[in-house]
């Protein structure tokens, strides 16, 4: 919890404090989302869905207890976040409010994103379908990426283009 909330502090230079920090909404999620998600990996899945709609009806984060998140995600005004059920997030991502990891119709099996490490999504940005983010990417406010994004570039537009060595 410590290495987490150290993060959120580099992260948000609005944090001053760490009770501050323990208000935040994506703390609850986050919280609610690894019981959530612990339940899931058990199979007892109606009970975690009850839970993450709870945190959802809570925090306007919605975080499917499927998914599958590394350590220390920070979800800055996480009002209309949305992460899917097969969506894998590496550590130390920070996304902004409306971003969403979803997928692009009613395919079976892997239909969502994974994202690298040390990756930063902008504010209403859509990372749609089974598609990989490398690490230490940044995607655009309001960008759709809907291809690959190699390490260390930038993801910018509607659909998305790349600009290498922009990170």
């Amino acid at each position: 919890m410590y290495e987490y909330i150290k993060y959120i502090k580099e992260q948000d230079p609005a944090a001053r404090s760490i009770l501050e920090i323990l208000l935040y909404p994506c703390v609850y999620a986050l919280l609610m989302y690894r019981i959530a998600h612990y339940l899931y990996v058990w199979h007892l899945r109606l009970l975690a869905r009850l839970i993450s709609q709870v945190s959802r009806l809570i925090t306007g984060i919605e975080i499917h207890p499927g998914a599958k998140i590394g350590k220390c995600l920070f979800i800055d005004h996480g009002m209309g976040v949305v992460i899917g059920e097969t969506s894998i997030i590496g550590d130390y991502v920070t996304m902004y409010h409306q971003v969403t990891l979803g997928g692009t119709g009613k395919h079976i099996g892997k239909r969502h994103p994974t994202i690298g490490n040390h990756v930063v999504i902008g504010a209403g940005a859509k990372v749609l379908g089974p598609i990989v983010i490398g690490d230490n990417v940044k995607i655009g406010a309001n960008s759709v990426v809907l291809k690959n994004v190699p390490s260390n570039t930038t993801a910018v537009g509607i659909p998305a283009e790349i600009k290498k060595g922009t990170y």
